[in-house]
């Protein structure tokens, strides 16, 4: 029972550490964010370091004048009480009597700690000649002599007429170490000598004094500390909310709620960017109304006019099948005429196809129609049904395909016109070299990809690849009848499917294109079996730069 009781304590001390251990990213991410959090910060630290170091240096500034202004009392007291016990001992009547001698240095001791205000006192005689009259040392109670340093005493014994002083640590009246100074100089003794005089001045009070004025001021700089945060926050949050709202209000504008508008108050600076923020909204709102209006004519006019073609286009495209099946019967100039008729024909019925396609995808329309399907055995199929196409451009296709066997839920017909349009592509720009189709799969998706030996792309062109009607070079004449809208068609099925279609190109070494498919519905793709930088295949570059075309045999494995 002990052992369960004890176990949520210890399983809760990991859930503490690791959220102190998150402070420093929360903060970070704070400061990060927030400008009125990061200005306050600052005004504070600034505020904080100047009054520290504005405390700091009245704390020294104090600590060194009570000092000065003490000492200064207590070497003019000293001084004072000091003349006038050598007055006094200079006056009295010459005595060979010992006991008098030594009551008139008693007596003489006692009244110059009086009036000079020293918490104890101590004498010492210099001349070490015995004598029967000199006084004894005499010393109040609470003198130490550890008191006096030897280098004191030697300074003191060394000049008669000058007064010196050190600090030092006395005791006070509970035994307690208390700071002090011991003040010293000599005092004549007709008849007998010199002698050394300590006095020792107990300077607790100014400490004490030194201790209220440092507290006070740290009480005080803290409090200013305090009032400047306080009244910082109070301006930033004037400022940074009406920012707060404009971000706000701005992100919502982005994610398309064209409706929102800040809150106007006042007639300031503030208000006066607001009423410009609204000013700009309602003009976006009304410009992407229109745009999103003339978008919407443009794609049913598009749709319409597709669909209004295809009845004539089906009369055209049956009457020019008759005349082409009869062309021989003809001379050569008509057959010639019905010959190109005919292929034109049918480039524009895919023409108008991928219209129609395009006016779906604009509209969103698009529905896809799973089913499984081995990604490599489409491609063979592809492939196949293009072996024709690519004799006849001087090039030959290998499939490569270490993965992509196992059965994948896709749209057959999409990705079947994805892989034709690349390899279409890669055969009319591969400049008769061979190309290599891979297809290969992970974990998480399935991908294929078409590498061609053309001529390639430069890097300004790769970003234009997929725009609608573009083309690398317009002067070079199509020969397998295109419309321009093949890759960006492709690009949409890609991404219809959850996936991604990439593409690599260098001028001069080929084109690299890539058809990444997640395995399962709704799964990111985040990373391809097959990489897409084809710039260190530099040995095949090489061999296939040879005027002899290479005989690279067809696969399925």
């Amino acid at each position: 029972m002990t052992a369960q009781a004890g176990a949520p304590a210890r399983r809760a001390v990991p859930t503490v550490v690791q959220g102190w251990r998150s402070w420093p990213g929360r903060i970070a991410a704070l400061w990060r964010r927030s400008l009125r959090f990061r200005t306050i910060l600052v005004t504070l630290g600034l505020t904080a370091l100047t009054i520290l170091v504005a405390c700091v240096w009245m704390a020294i500034a104090i600590q060194n004048d009570l000092f000065q202004s003490r000492l200064r009392q207590v070497q003019i007291g000293a001084r004072q009480a000091t003349v006038a016990a050598q007055e006094r001992l200079d006056a009295a009547v010459a005595s060979d009597d010992p006991v008098t001698v030594q009551n008139l240095m008693r007596n003489v001791l006692t009244t110059l700690a009086q009036q000079s205000a020293a918490d104890s006192f101590a004498t010492f005689r210099i001349d070490t000649d015995v004598s029967p009259i000199a006084p004894q040392n005499i010393d109040s109670g609470g003198f130490d002599r550890a008191f006096v340093t030897p280098e004191l005493r030697e300074l003191v014994r060394s000049n008669a007429e000058t007064q010196w002083w050190q600090s030092a640590a006395l005791r006070g009246g509970d035994g307690a170490v208390v700071p002090g100074v011991v003040v010293g100089q000599q005092l004549e003794v007709r008849g007998v000598g010199p002698y050394e005089l300590y006095l020792a001045y107990d300077f607790s009070g100014a400490a004490q004094t030194l201790t209220f004025v440092q507290a006070t001021l740290w009480t005080v700089g803290l409090a200013l500390v305090a009032l400047i945060g306080g009244i910082t926050w109070f301006v930033l949050r004037s400022v940074t909310v009406p920012i707060g709202e404009a971000a706000e209000t701005s992100a919502q504008l982005a994610s398309g709620d064209l409706g929102v508008r800040l809150p106007v108050r006042g007639d300031d600076e503030l208000a006066v960017l607001g009423r410009s923020f609204n000013a700009m909204a309602d003009s976006i709102e009304s410009q992407i109304k229109e745009l999103a209006d003339l978008s919407l004519v443009q794609q049913r006019f598009v749709s319409d006019v597709s669909h209004e073609l295809r009845t004539p286009l089906t009369t055209i495209r049956l009457a020019a099948d008759m005349l082409n099946d009869q062309r021989e019967a003809f001379d050569p100039v008509t057959a010639r005429a019905a010959e190109l008729m005919h292929a034109q024909v049918q480039r524009f019925e895919t023409l108008l196809t991928d219209l129609l396609e395009i006016s779906r995808y604009d509209a969103g329309s698009v529905q896809l129609e799973r089913e499984p399907t081995s990604l490599a055995h489409l491609a063979e199929d592809v492939i196949e049904s293009m072996h024709q196409l690519a004799e006849q451009h001087g090039s030959s296709v290998r499939l490569v395909a270490p993965g992509g066997h196992s059965l994948v839920e896709m749209d057959a017909r999409r990705i079947r016109r994805i892989v034709r349009n690349l390899l279409g592509n890669a055969i009319e720009h591969g400049e008769g070299r061979p190309i290599v189709v891979t297809v290969d799969s992970d974990q998480n998706a399935v991908a294929l990809g078409v590498r061609d030996y053309g001529m390639g792309m430069r890097a300004e062109e790769v970003e234009h690849v997929f725009d609608r009607f573009w083309r690398a070079d317009p002067s070079r004449t199509r020969t397998i009848g295109g419309t321009g809208l093949g890759l960006s068609i492709a690009l949409g099925d890609a991404r219809l499917h959850g996936g991604r279609l990439e593409v690599w190109s260098e001028l001069g070494r080929g084109s690299h294109f890539v058809l990444t498919l997640p395995r399962r519905s709704g799964q990111a793709v985040e990373s391809s079996p097959i990489p897409l930088d084809a710039s260190d295949d530099v040995g095949t570059f090489d061999a296939l730069g040879l005027t002899q075309p290479i005989d690279v045999s067809r696969g399925a494995s």
